[in-house]
């Protein structure tokens, strides 16, 4: 796979190319015209939750400091944030319910069993079949929220993925080289069309 190239001002701040002054402006140019001018805002959804807003403005910075701070790219990052927030959320109620297995295993321990005066069974004010059903409950709700969890990194990922993709084939768009003169014949064209390369 072909190596993405490098912006212009990356190829400038190095100080050596064996592109000319021509191929740079063509370049730069090109560059410039990819972007609208106009900066990302975040969408109301995005604006009410907190995790979300703070991720969008994380993002938005990363973006701006490469110049991709693009309405062009609003709605993908919009996306991202409010996907991170809900990743976040399920996480969060996954460590919920493990903390409360946690706690319902130490009480079942701990539990100190009464004698029924009648019969001089033990009598457990926490039963063993009422512990293993909330116990296999509880563990499905932490599988099915681990679910969702890998579902959205997946999205997440794939929108990480798509995004620089995107970019690099942005970059990967931009022609190289000025275009030919009118009077200048491809050597590849003239090659294949039966005649001589000058």
């Amino acid at each position: 796979m072909a190596r993405p190239a490098k912006p212009t001002a990356l190829i400038l701040l190095e100080g050596k190319s064996h592109r000319t002054k021509a191929e740079l402006e063509l370049r730069a140019n090109g560059e410039a015209s990819l972007i609208t001018g106009v900066h990302m805002e975040a969408w109301p959804e995005v604006k009410k939750n907190r995790r979300a807003a703070i991720e969008f403005k994380r993002v938005c910075n990363l973006l701006s400091t490469i110049g991709k701070d693009d309405a062009l790219n609003e709605s993908v990052v919009n996306r991202y944030c409010l996907l991170r927030a809900e990743c976040v959320e399920f996480e969060e109620k996954r460590e919920t319910f493990y903390r409360g297995i946690k706690q319902m295993e130490n009480e079942y321990k701990e539990q100190k069993p009464e004698v029924d005066e009648e019969t001089g069974k033990l009598i457990y004010t926490f039963p063993a079949s009422q512990y293993y059903k909330l116990l296999h409950n509880m563990q499905g709700n932490i599988i099915s929220l681990d679910k969702q969890i890998m579902a959205k990194r997946k999205m997440m990922l794939d929108i990480e993925k798509e995004n620089i993709m995107t970019i690099a084939a942005a970059m990967r768009s931009i022609p190289k080289k000025p275009q030919k003169e009118e009077g200048d014949a491809d050597p590849m064209e003239a090659l294949l069309s039966g005649g001589r390369p000058r």
